[in-house]
């Protein structure tokens, strides 16, 4: 019956995230703390991933640049997903897999960050990024699953790893949104303190 298998899709999504929340969250914070450095320090996060990938990182861009829940200056990060005229001209004269370090190279500086999207941990492109980065100095947060593939491996000691502990890409990418929130969240939190509730 659909109803029952809809249902199951909120019952396993609501599962993983209650089992991620221990395992995630020091890495989670990791991350903020990098973040914080970066853009307190006047740099800049750069974020990639393809498909599903690319709409959390240009999702994540959005939340920097114009804020997440509450008002505070504008952070610095950009999308490398969203400018076609570079992404089709790398791809036609180089290759894909070149589309996002080409742009880590060319915008790139010691202290930023890249925000580097996969589910597999596998994406040439997504690499070949996280490659660029270490040679500009700049610190990486890998966001993946699956065991974190090749990029596991990839990392420094310095970088920050969030894998997401399940094979099936859809879960993955939810517990992704989640973690895009946390990290602006827990940005702002860190600039601007704990914000009030309303009882």
């Amino acid at each position: 019956m659909l109803e029952l298998r809809i249902q199951q899709h909120f019952i396993d999504s609501a599962d993983l995230k209650y089992q991620s929340a221990q395992s995630l969250s020091k890495p989670i914070a990791a991350a903020v703390q990098a973040m914080l450095a970066c853009v307190t320090s006047g740099g800049k996060v750069l974020a990639c991933g393809n498909g599903g990938s690319a709409a959390d990182a240009q999702h994540f861009a959005a939340e920097f640049v114009g804020r997440f829940e509450r008002e505070r200056p504008e952070l610095g990060a950009i999308a490398l997903t969203t400018d076609s005229s570079i992404l089709t001209a790398v791809a036609n004269d180089y290759g894909y897999d070149v589309v996002f370090s080409r742009q880590v190279r060319a915008l790139g500086l010691p202290g930023d960050v890249l925000l580097a999207i996969s589910t597999s941990g596998n994406s040439a492109s997504i690499l070949a990024a996280v490659e660029a980065a270490h040679e500009r100095d700049m610190t990486v947060v890998a966001l993946t699953g699956k065991g974190g593939g090749k990029m596991a491996q990839a990392l420094r000691e310095t970088d920050v790893h969030i894998c997401v502990p399940h094979d099936r890409t859809a879960r993955i990418q939810e517990v992704h949104l989640l973690v895009v929130h946390c990290l602006c969240d827990g940005v702002d939190n860190q600039l601007l303190g704990e914000q009030e509730t309303s009882t």
